[in-house]
């Protein structure tokens, strides 16, 4: 269950990484008939902490607010990577983490997650820059530098800034289902699920008309998921020659059109089944996998669970 949410904070603190927990769980959205979490802000260095970006900030509660939450969220901080971290906080993590609560770091934030002891034996994801050094001095840790984010259940680490965001939306979506999480990420004006990951950004931007040509080839490959496509008719699309838009996809999206498309049509599935009475075949059809039989394959290779067994956890009351 997912209601009561904690955000932890140390020293030097960044703001966006604060901000991106505060956006999804601590904004009231009840308007939009979305969850409202008991949410709160709480310091692990005393009630006056110092921003990363020069101001300071006025927190209410301690460590004590940590023992009930069922999410305790970290954000990144400024030197994160070389300080101390409070044997009380490493403590109140460990317990947490022992009656059931989930733990999420945001960026650097996973170097409090590995110093807890957490990440011992896990996968992990943090900002490509600091990917080697973690995995150096946490050896322990198995730290993947081309994620956005991972999931080890009941520990979340999200690559670097924005990951955040998908990670949040990751979870939220997990443990409320994917109208939640669209309906929040619509109303955050940011992308319900990005696929790929940090390589698109650690490697050379692609001049604009390059990124918008990818961009329409994109919005039509979702207005088609229902059909057969190749990558020689993406490429017409694009104006390119199939190696050309091939290597160009891979820069822009950090995956294969084939992976893309696939993971869309998950996605589409996800939602026909939270919201729709359609048969298994009907919605095959409409994902584009054609037969009951390659839907099931797919999706339980990318949500790790049968459809009907999807529709049963996820399915909302409109659909029931």
């Amino acid at each position: 269950m997912l209601q009561n949410v904690a955000v932890v904070l140390l020293d030097g603190v960044n703001p966006f990484e604060l901000g991106v927990v505060c956006e999804i769980f601590g904004t009231d959205r009840s308007d939009d008939g979305l969850p409202v979490y008991d949410f709160a802000v709480a310091s692990a260095e005393g009630p006056s902490l110092r921003m990363n970006s020069g101001f300071s900030l006025q927190v209410d509660h301690g460590l004590e607010r940590l023992e009930t939450a069922d999410l305790i969220a970290v954000p990144a901080g400024r030197s994160f990577a070389t300080r101390d971290f409070p044997p009380e906080l490493l403590d109140a993590l460990r317990r947490g983490v022992d009656r059931g609560a989930r733990v999420l770091s945001v960026c650097s934030g996973a170097y409090v997650l590995a110093a807890a002891g957490l990440l011992d034996g896990r996968r992990c994801a943090v900002h490509w820059k600091h990917a080697e050094d973690l995995a150096r001095r946490y050896p322990r840790v198995a730290v993947e530098p081309d994620v956005l984010y991972v999931d080890e259940d009941p520990l979340f680490t999200s690559a670097g800034t924005a990951a955040g965001i998908d990670a949040c939306l990751h979870l939220v979506r997990k443990e409320q289902g994917s109208e939640v999480a669209n309906k929040i990420a619509r109303r955050m004006v940011v992308p319900p699920h990005r696929d790929g990951g940090q390589a698109q950004y650690i490697e050379r931007p692609l001049p604009h008309s390059e990124a918008d040509t990818i961009g329409e080839v994109l919005a039509w490959m979702e207005r088609h998921l229902d059909e057969e496509v190749t990558v020689e008719q993406l490429a017409a699309h694009a104006h390119m020659s199939p190696r050309t838009f091939a290597r160009r996809f891979q820069q822009e999206t950090g995956t294969t059109p084939y992976r893309w498309i696939l993971r869309q049509r998950v996605l589409l599935a996800q939602r026909l089944l939270e919201a729709t009475d359609e048969t298994m075949d009907a919605i095959a059809g409409r994902t584009g996998f054609g037969n009951a039989a390659t839907l099931r394959h797919h999706f339980v290779r990318a949500v790790g669970t049968t459809p009907n067994a999807y529709r049963r956890t996820f399915r909302g009351p409109e659909a029931a």
